[in-house]
């Protein structure tokens, strides 16, 4: 499970007037959506295991290893750019 939302803080209007600065806060608290997937764990039954990394990828999807290898490793087994951009459109 997991939240994404607005991380900045355009229009904060500061602490000295507590109306604005709630009507701000529950702007920001309505961009909030909250987000749940089961994704397969790969086995690590007999191999090294490095901790478990989990990568949030665009259009809300989410991928999970276990791998030792770093990212930039050609045998790092999710093979996914690093940033990648969210597309204008998600595949359904």
């Amino acid at each position: 499970d997991w939240e994404t939302g607005v991380g900045d803080m355009d229009g904060f209007p500061g602490y000295q007037d507590r109306a604005k600065y709630l009507a701000w806060a529950k702007k920001m608290r309505a961009q909030n959506r909250q987000h749940s997937k089961t994704v397969p764990v790969p086995d690590y039954n007999g191999q090294d295991v490095c901790g478990i990394t989990v990568h949030f990828l665009p259009c809300d999807d989410v991928k999970v290893t276990t791998s030792c290898w770093s990212p930039r490793n050609a045998n790092y087994p999710i093979k996914e750019p690093i940033r990648m951009k969210e597309p204008k459109v998600c595949p359904k």
